[in-house]
């Protein structure tokens, strides 16, 4: 008999599953007789319960297992039958007027949807480039410096200056009152690496060890405590040490600290020019693949179903609470994380992924072996043993399923390139690592 598809609006459809009685009956009457087999109960050997025993124990648990089994069967076969796609899990609910001798479901569930893709011809894409200078790589050894610096205690009188490491005593009050956060003793930062707030780097820059200061601070409106984003605060300043910032020279002795074992700094820049380039190659590629991606997503017809976005959320808000987790906060399973923290995101990736693929299968744009192998030995080139990063890769589905992804978006990404209007757009290094840090 066919099956009866109810639509209800836009993806959301419904099927009435009837499954006899009988049938779920002998079900959980089968289960229970194997499960009194190796059962234990106080005044019975094993495999000696009785039946009566073990149906008033687990007889709730079975049943609940059984209807779940046989009402899921039902909702599959008349799914295959009717030959819909399904978009996430059906919401079943008990109906009251089943058929005698059987019991009756409602399975409201939603379809995918049809994906409309957009005339590309009209999309303007912006595509970036960067090159590796001289400068970026001197950038580049400056941050390596930084990474080995050192820090001297500086003589009594000099005052704090940029890039010195300062440790300080500290109360702020919000109209004479203190406020979480606001006080702290033998405090350290260093002075212009953004580690403050600008007004209160500013305030500390010239002040002696010893010396006491009181300056006001205003507070961004932005700022991520809400309690005092936006406000003025008075901050009680005490300096207690000063140190000297002292960087390493650029010679021999540091660059085999480095790994370079000639110690031969042309050697050094070498280095640290393939890895940038590497680098850069991928950052382009992200930033350009996005571009492309947001173009195809922007001139796409779809409806985007609910469920999925739900699914969606729920993975995000899990993977959220496992970061809380990883970084030691206590009882992070029951953060407070809103519903709708991630709703915009969720359903910006579940229309994304509908659209690109449909793109892949209309375009048949399928990573093919020979790419998932490049781009596993691009990937590699960047570790000490590349064959055995390879090895690592080849060995799991998982992580070559993550590498199919990567590869798929590139393959979009290209024939966006290839039939939409390009501009391109030159991008200096230090902007291009700014906007993607």
């Amino acid at each position: 008999m066919a099956v009866q598809i109810e639509t209800l609006e836009k993806l959301e459809r419904r099927i009435t599953l009837t499954v006899p009685a009988q049938e779920i009956s002998a079900e959980i009457e089968a289960r229970l007789k194997k499960l009194s087999r190796t059962v234990r109960a106080d005044g019975f050997r094993p495999g000696k319960v009785p039946l009566s025993v073990v149906a008033q124990r687990y007889g709730a648990s079975v049943q609940y297992e059984v209807m779940n089994d046989k009402i899921g069967a039902a909702f599959e076969q008349a799914a295959n039958e009717a030959k819909v796609r399904v978009a996430g899990m059906p919401r079943i609910t008990p109906k009251s007027d089943a058929p005698e001798g059987s019991v009756s479901f409602d399975a409201t569930f939603e379809v995918y949807p049809e994906v409309k893709l957009g005339d590309l011809a009209a999309a303007e894409v912006e595509r970036v480039r960067c090159e590796v200078d001289d400068a970026a790589i001197d950038r580049t050894i400056g941050i390596l410096r930084k990474q080995r610096r050192s820090f001297a205690q500086r003589p009594a009188a000099e005052g704090a200056a940029e890039s010195d490491r300062v440790t300080i005593d500290f109360e702020g009050k919000i109209d004479g009152e203190a406020f979480a956060g606001g006080k702290a003793e033998g405090f350290a930062f260093i002075i212009g690496e953004g580690q403050m707030l600008e007004q209160f780097d500013k305030a500390v820059r010239g002040m002696q060890v010893g010396q006491s200061k009181t300056f006001p601070l205003q507070f961004p409106a932005d700022y991520g405590s809400k309690d005092v984003a936006g406000k003025e605060a008075d901050f009680l300043v005490t300096m207690k040490k000063i140190e000297a910032q002292h960087l390493p020279e650029v010679n021999e002795a540091f660059v085999k600290a480095l790994g370079i074992a000639s110690g031969d700094t042309e050697a050094l820049r070498a280095d640290v020019r393939r890895n940038l380039e590497r680098e850069v190659k991928f950052r382009i590629l992200g930033r350009n693949k996005a571009a492309a991606l947001d173009a195809l997503v922007e001139r796409a017809e779809l409806e985007v179903p609910k469920s999925l976005v739900a699914a969606e959320v729920d993975r995000m808000t899990a993977a959220a609470r496992e970061d809380l987790k990883q970084r030691g906060v206590k009882d992070a399973e029951q953060a407070p994380i809103p519903a709708d923290l991630f709703e915009a995101q969720a359903q910006r990736r579940v229309r994304l992924g509908l659209v690109v693929t449909e793109l892949v299968r209309q375009q048949s744009l399928q990573a093919k072996p020979e790419q998932l192998q490049a781009h596993i030995e691009e990937l590699s080139q960047s570790y000490e043993k590349p064959a055995e990063v390879m090895r690592w890769y080849l060995s799991d589905r998982k992580r070559m399923a993550e590498v199919e992804a990567v590869v798929v978006e590139s393959n979009v990404m290209q024939y966006v390139m290839n039939h939409a209007k390009v501009v391109d757009k030159a991008l200096a290094f230090a902007e291009l690592m700014e906007a993607q840090a």
